[in-house]
């Protein structure tokens, strides 16, 4: 995620590539301006031929295919938006389930809490390695072969994590209210789950993004040949401003329609990780990790 201020200088604004679309467009806006160069140099003129194309027929199809952008990239900052959405559901359970640990189990000693909350600290790891299909990595809260060894390792997390709530509460003789009250936490973290699982196994329809990538790169190659006779020697100038706007739409929802991956507009998932560990740990009175900062203005 880009930590840039939400208000940047005009300086940033204008000259900044970190957080740009730039480095995932530049390539097809290069090509796009030069070949509108070529087509002033050759006025528009193919193996002989004239290509003659009024403003008229780009105007409606660049108007509908803005539209149909826009709509695309609304859905996608809605995955984005409820993916984050979820995850804040997650610390919020995590914070709910450790007080509830405190107040239902006071005779547990230190060694005991930690035991009992530790799939919950791994579990946002879990999670992350999950949704990134990453390989395993050990983050200290996860020890255990069996752990390595599965599949869905968030899902064992939630029944370990169950499990061990279980045994307490009956060593403990928990009134069966209070264990739901916990009961209805641990759901919380499966629901959270299971929405990040719908939002990464359900990609937007490959049709309509195969449709908008084609329909983009045939209106910014044919612009050239409508601006030709009308601006000349601006024609390149236009059409890569053009060129920029659309293939930048076009590429920003693609990224934003994952926000699990690790690109710079992607969700930081180690940072908000570490920050439910923190929470977690901060609450049982433990010595705390340092919080996970940005680099180069990048927060993974």
């Amino acid at each position: 995620m880009i930590t840039h201020p939400q208000n940047p200088s005009a300086r940033v604004l204008l000259f900044s590539l970190k957080g740009s679309i730039i480095p995932s467009i530049w390539r097809k806006v290069l090509f796009t301006t030069v070949l509108s160069s070529l087509v002033v140099a050759t006025h528009g003129t193919l193996y002989h031929y004239k290509v003659t194309l009024t403003a008229t027929p780009f105007t409606l199809w660049g108007l509908t295919l803005a539209i149909f952008l826009g709509f695309r990239n609304s859905v996608a900052y809605q995955r984005f938006w409820e993916a984050r959405t979820l995850w804040g559901e997650l610390l919020i359970s995590a914070r709910n389930l450790t007080r509830q640990v405190q107040q239902f189990f006071p005779q547990l000693d230190r060694e005991e809490r930690l035991y009992l909350l530790q799939p919950l600290l791994a579990y946002p790891y879990a999670m992350r390695n999950f949704l990134r299909d990453v390989i395993y990595e050990n983050t200290n809260r996860i020890a255990d072969d069996e752990v390595k060894r599965q599949l869905h390792a968030p899902s064992l997390m939630l029944a370990t994590l169950g499990k061990r709530v279980t045994e307490y509460a009956r060593l403990s003789k928990l009134d069966p209210i209070m264990l739901a009250q916990m009961d209805t936490q641990i759901n919380q973290l499966s629901h959270v789950l299971g929405g990040c699982e719908r939002i990464k196994s359900t990609p937007i329809p490959y049709p309509y993004i195969l449709m908008l990538h084609r329909v983009v790169h045939v209106y910014c190659f044919l612009l050239p040949f409508c601006l030709v006779d009308s601006i000349g020697w601006l024609t390149p100038v236009a059409v890569c401003i053009l060129a920029y706007t659309f293939f930048g739409l076009d590429a920003l929802g693609d990224q934003i329609s994952d926000p699990f991956g690790t690109e710079p507009n992607d969700l930081p998932l180690d940072a908000m990780s570490r920050n439910i560990e923190i929470a977690v740990l901060e609450m049982l009175d433990e010595p705390l990790p340092p919080a996970l900062q940005a680099q180069e203005g990048v927060l993974l």
